[in-house]
């Protein structure tokens, strides 16, 4: 059986966790492959909401087994944390169900305070980042200092560790960013008594997958934030500081090209983004509060992980196109199709305008991206809830031809339509 992939195709936020679990059903086994607890998942069954930043979204069935690989940084208080909340709603997060890269990095207190003062020395322009030590983790990663999750067991190598790891770090938060030094032995303590719980779950990770794909099992790479934050793909300098790519789900879980069956990318029927950064299609006023929501329910665009309201535009398949070509998409999953009813017409940028001339693909610098304005096709919209469609052909009319617009434009197939925020308000194409 193949390795599957799943991708953001946009800023982030498209809906990958609902995605996820859709697909785990035919999957013995969900792997995250990048970033941390920055990534926000939420998975709707019937009235049960489960909110997931870290744990892969497939922890919901109860005969699939969940790997964090060795591309995720994990904060280990946030893991426990998860597990504890899932555990309380009878969700087994046993050694057997879920397990932990022994090559993954851990995210420390240390971390965090740097993400924060570093953010807030930025002032003006600042990142945007989630605040959780992300970047910094990966940093030391980069770097040969990183502590990995092998350690864990390993009490005594472990506390070593984390002194070393808070001295050094102590350095320079006081002496450039004039912040209070942490205490190391608390961070230790703390880290051992972490330790004691997640030991047990700590897995070569690449190998345990290899076993399965070479046993005939079925494997999904899931994803977290989005092709347009990739640190070599993305808006750069407002990126994430992993690679959240189809390349990424290759390093990030220790397996060949060889090995991928399907790369599906996820992508809202509109555009959001949080944080800083050139948006073309990014839109004010009446309808972006139309498309963003209230906030009142989970679904309206407000971050899972920060609570911070979404920047919404248009639907924008210059994105989409860039995402395609990065991945090698072969389907597409279109969500949220449902917000975009009773609005009478519908703008989808084919193009942008650049000083007086047509640009088809995505530019790879922020100065010219800012210059960048879009070029509009105009659809008719469609009336009525959708909520409850499961075919195709019973949705509106013109909301069939602007999902054909769409797949037809990019040249890739749309097999997944979400038209709700359930397991099963999906439309299977």
């Amino acid at each position: 059986m193949p390795l599957n992939i799943i991708i953001g195709a946009q800023w982030g936020d498209e809906g990958k966790g609902r995605i996820t679990d859709l697909l785990a059903a035919q999957a013995d086994i969900v792997a995250r492959y990048s970033g941390g607890d920055n990534a926000g998942h939420t998975v709707t069954i019937g009235e049960d909401v489960f909110k997931l930043h870290l744990i892969p979204s497939g922890i919901i069935h109860d005969t699939v087994a969940c790997i964090i690989g060795n591309g995720v940084v994990v904060n280990p208080q946030v893991m426990l944390h998860e597990m504890d909340a899932l555990a309380a709603r009878g969700v087994n997060v046993s050694p057997a169900c879920l397990q932990l890269s022994r090559q993954a990095h851990l995210i420390t207190p240390a971390h965090i305070a740097l993400d924060k003062a570093k953010e807030m020395q930025r002032g003006a322009e600042a990142i945007g980042t989630t605040l959780r030590g992300i970047g910094p983790a990966y940093t030391d990663k980069a770097n040969r200092t990183g502590i990995r999750a092998e350690l864990l067991a390993d009490p005594e190598e472990l506390a070593d560790a984390i002194h070393a790891h808070v001295a050094a770090h102590n350095q320079v938060l006081t002496k450039i960013y004039g912040v209070e030094p942490l205490d190391a032995a608390v961070v230790a303590a703390a880290f051992a008594a972490y330790a004691q719980r997640l030991a047990p779950h700590l897995v070569d990770s690449g190998v345990v997958i290899d076993a399965a794909l070479r046993d005939g099992r079925s494997v999904l790479a899931e994803g977290a934030q989005g092709t347009l934050l990739d640190i070599d793909h993305g808006t750069y300098p407002f990126v994430t500081s992993s690679a959240p790519t189809a390349g990424g789900a290759l390093t990030g879980l220790g397996v060949g090209p060889k090995v991928v069956g399907d790369i599906v990318g996820v992508a809202k029927a509109f555009t959001t983004r949080v944080g800083s950064g050139p948006f073309p299609t990014e839109l004010e006023g009446e309808m972006a509060l139309r498309l963003r929501g209230t906030g009142a329910n989970p679904w309206d665009e407000y971050g899972t992980t920060t609570g911070r309201p979404r920047r919404v535009g248009w639907l924008d398949l210059v994105i989409l196109r860039h995402a395609r070509r990065v991945n090698s998409l072969t389907a597409l999953a279109l969500t949220k199709l449902d917000i975009l009813s009773d609005i009478p017409e519908l703008k989808v940028c084919v193009g942008y305008e650049l000083d007086g001339a047509r640009l088809d693909h995505f530019p790879s610098d922020l100065p010219t991206l800012a210059r960048c304005h879009p070029i509009y096709d105009t659809l008719p919209g469609w009336e009525g809830d959708i909520m409850d469609v499961r075919e195709f052909t019973q949705l509106p009319a013109n909301a069939q031809a602007y999902v054909n617009f769409i797949s037809d434009q990019l040249g890739v197939p749309i097999s997944i339509i979400s038209v709700g925020p359930g397991r099963e308000q999906t439309v299977l194409r």
